[in-house]
């Protein structure tokens, strides 16, 4: 069967992710307006790099921003924050040169490269020692449910996070399809725009029977129980592939092993916080073919978000 963007995503979801098959023409989720053609390979200037995400709490530019002041006190540069609204605008902006580097999904990677994107990854975040890259995505249910499997979710109300997502869409309707239920006519679909409001959404269990999100934002909440989870690879920081040589270097040199000790040892401010460190041990390095395993689940699903 082929998984399409589902009907139920919203207007802004559903609008963004249809650009980015047809154009790469939008405007970016910040001020980075200039273009990687126009500003010698950078997306502004030689003095600045744009650091691209897609917020998947309240705390992502928080979490962020110590890594940003790490890059920034080594490279030189102004590193800026861009935040796009969602996956979509993200692999939009990586298409039309609008960022230097980024922390992506692997599915959103995978996407924007299908895409055209020119961008190579460097390393994924761990958040403990002995770690290795990757993370779960969880099938979740309100505490006390009597949804035990995730067979049980025919013809459920079912939260996803976004249809760009690696743990919160594409993993999870591999499940779905695994235990023969079509995400496209078993169940009824709601896109919450961030982990953490899909594990809100599931907890309160009005707009959601179930749902799926990734594992850190699960472990927050008291009010979901975890009823399957699926190994998914890290997500990647990328470098655009239009940077200076040497740049493109130096990033790789800062950014393929670091720890939060070393970013403490440069004298960031709040590397050392309770914050920072529960989201960030090191860096790990990967490789694109890292993120066969999607590629191969794009496959298995005829995932349309895959497709160029």
């Amino acid at each position: 069967m082929t998984l399409r963007r589902p009907r139920a995503a919203t207007a802004l979801v559903g609008a963004a992710l249809l650009a980015v098959t047809l154009s790469a023409c939008s405007t970016p989720a910040s001020s980075a307006t200039g273009s990687s053609d126009a500003a010698g390979g950078y997306a502004v200037d030689d003095s600045t790099l744009v650091f691209g995400v897609v917020p998947d709490s309240v705390d992502t530019e928080t979490n962020y921003q110590p890594l940003m002041d790490y890059i920034a006190k080594e490279t030189g540069k102004t590193v800026e924050y861009h935040e796009s609204t969602d996956y979509a605008a993200l692999i939009e902006a990586s298409i039309a040169g609008q960022i230097d580097v980024a922390s992506f999904s692997g599915f959103t990677y995978v996407t924007a490269t299908n895409n055209g994107a020119e961008l190579t990854p460097i390393s994924s975040i761990t958040t403990a020692e002995g770690q290795e890259p990757g993370y779960y995505s969880q099938a979740i249910v309100p505490k006390g449910s009597d949804i035990e499997s995730i067979a049980d979710m025919k013809g459920k109300k079912i939260c996803f996070v976004d249809p760009s997502s690696t743990s919160g869409y594409l993993f999870p309707s591999y499940a779905l399809l695994e235990a023969g239920i079509d995400p496209e006519k078993d169940i009824t679909p709601v896109f919450a725009g961030k982990h953490d409001v899909s594990v809100q959404k599931v907890g309160e269990g009005t707009e959601c029977d179930a749902g799926f999100a990734e594992d850190s934002e699960v472990a927050k909440s008291d009010a979901v129980e975890v009823i399957d989870q699926q190994m998914v690879p890290g997500a990647p920081i990328v470098e655009s592939n239009s940077l200076p040589s040497d740049v493109k270097a130096q990033l790789k040199d800062i950014l393929s092993n670091v720890t939060a000790d070393d970013i403490v040892a440069a004298g960031i401010e709040g590397a050392d916080s309770e914050g920072f460190r529960a989201v960030f041990f090191q860096t790990t390095p990967v490789d694109d073919a890292y993120y066969d395993q999607i590629r191969d689940i794009c496959e298995k699903t005829n995932a349309s978000q895959c497709k160029a």
